[in-house]
């Protein structure tokens, strides 16, 4: 049985190959996963058909059901956006139970799940959904159910409700960490650049951004047991550390 790349199935060859760069796996790797050699692999993401078997074959080498992958490829190809607007912003920046709840729904979590983490009563997150649908934050389904219309990580805008609301707060406790332990990692470098190495170095920030964003997506729909909340901070400006700009000041006045 062959599936002819077009609409749905091309979309979900970009969903295997997308999360294959997320995860770090190369034609190589995957090619050695299912038997096969990497220019074989390489042919089957380009032919024009895939066969099913070979589909499945391919999930289980990554480790994701096909009906996972047909998941993500459609909220990505659908209306799910990195931001929000500027109106739906404020309306989540004025009200920090609203936001938890479109953030607890936007990474996956149920309406049960929601009343249970926050320790709340069913009749308040149900009220919270339905404020969000009006916003047009989320679409309401069955059973204590939305979607977000947003992927899982979302992108504040600089200087707007939410980044003016949390900004202080956010640095101050993200930073209140030796970054040693499990899962914690922080690097400082600091070096003359040329222009030509500075954009190369904002590309590679802006890649590792998007892999973020494709991972989260990724683990959306995991049980809530099999995840934790992470925070990436990537930042990058030029900058002369202030000592240095003292000695100088010092050194102009003699």
């Amino acid at each position: 049985m062959k599936i002819a790349v077009a609409g749905e199935a091309a979309r979900i060859i970009m969903g295997l190959k997308r999360l294959m760069k997320a995860r770090a796996i190369t034609y190589k790797d995957l090619a050695a996963r299912i038997n096969l050699s990497e220019v074989s692999i390489k042919r089957i993401f380009s032919q024009s058909s895939l066969s099913l078997a070979r589909l499945e074959q391919i999930c289980e080498a990554l480790g994701v059901s096909i009906q996972e992958i047909a998941r993500l490829s459609g909220e990505q190809a659908a209306d799910a956006t990195e931001s929000v607007s500027l109106e739906q912003e404020a309306a989540l920046a004025a009200d920090p139970n609203l936001f938890a709840c479109y953030y607890l729904i936007a990474n996956g979590r149920t309406g049960v799940e929601i009343c249970k983490e926050l320790g709340v009563e069913e009749i308040k997150v149900r009220r919270w959904m339905v404020k969000l649908h009006s916003f047009g934050l989320v679409e309401l389904r069955s059973k204590m159910r939305a979607r977000a219309r947003t992927g899982s990580a979302i992108t504040w805008r600089q200087d707007g409700p939410m980044w003016r609301l949390y900004e202080d707060k956010v640095r101050q406790e993200y930073l209140q960490s030796t970054f040693s332990t499990r899962f914690e990692a922080m690097h400082f470098r600091s070096a003359e650049m040329s222009d030509a190495s500075c954009l190369v170095l904002l590309r590679k920030l802006e890649r590792l951004a998007t892999e973020f964003r494709d991972l989260a997506e990724l683990d959306r729909s995991l049980p809530a047991r099999e995840k934790r909340s992470m925070g990436l901070l990537l930042a990058v400006r030029p900058w002369v550390f202030s000592m240095f700009e003292s000695l100088r000041r010092g050194s102009g006045e003699r």
